[in-house]
């Protein structure tokens, strides 16, 4: 979906999310409260100036406007592959807008993700899986990396991986594989105002991923595994 789409269907025409670049910002009203949102468009590779402008978003709403709830529409191809970004720290910059946003948590602001599009490695880590929850519409693409990506990498043959991304989630891309391992809380369809309104009310403000993924079957060993560690402390 456009992310024009996506605003005018949440927010009605007069929204007042504008786009620069590749970077999506507003402050918009949303059944009378105010909701800063903060994304990208086109796919956008996350390099330093764009994980720095969003970072800065997230502190300005912070310092004006404690307590004010967050939206990130994520639509990206993971982190910008220059030697101009390595070499003046992406690493850091996307640590830096990941801290951001974990702050903005721990202080009062509910920050849910939406992927909207496509979503995918250190771009998708430093912002969807770093909010309160991250939702996504059905026909968003999910993924770490492609079976052959994943092959080289792994060294192990592309036929293995791809026989166990038939039963096993974690070898698979695809927006329901990632509801089925809890990275996703949910699908957002049909009426999507209402969907907003209830994460903004319901959505935990703890981290429930890994019970989420132990009780749909797709993750099934990081709750219990936690849970061990917490009981070893």
């Amino acid at each position: 979906m456009e992310w024009i789409s996506l605003a005018t269907q949440l927010f009605g025409s007069g929204h007042g999310i504008r786009a620069d670049g590749d970077f999506l910002q507003g402050d918009v009203v949303f059944e009378g409260e105010h909701v800063t949102v903060i994304g990208t468009t086109n796919h956008a590779p996350i390099g330093v100036k764009l994980a720095l402008a969003q970072a800065r978003v997230v502190l300005d709403t912070m310092a004006q406007h404690p307590g004010r709830p967050i939206l990130l529409l994520i639509d990206t191809q993971g982190q910008q592959l220059r030697r101009r970004d390595e070499l003046l720290g992406i690493n850091r910059a996307m640590a830096h807008l990941g801290t951001t946003i974990d702050v903005a948590r721990r202080r009062g602001h509910r920050v849910i993700g939406l992927v909207y599009d496509q979503a995918l490695s250190g771009g998708f880590i430093t912002s969807g899986l770093i909010a309160d929850a991250c939702y996504a519409l059905p026909e968003a693409e999910i993924r770490v990396m492609r079976i052959p990506a994943m092959a080289r990498v792994t060294k192990l043959p592309e036929e293995k991986l791809a026989a166990l991304s038939q039963s096993n989630p974690v070898f698979a891309p695809g927006v329901q594989n990632y509801v089925a391992m809890g990275g996703v809380r949910a699908l957002w369809q049909g009426d999507l105002p209402a969907a907003l309104r209830d994460a903004l009310r319901h959505t935990p403000t703890e981290d429930t991923r890994a019970q989420d993924g132990a009780q749909r079957g797709g993750r099934r060993l990081a709750a219990p595994v936690v849970q061990r560690v917490l009981d070893a402390a």
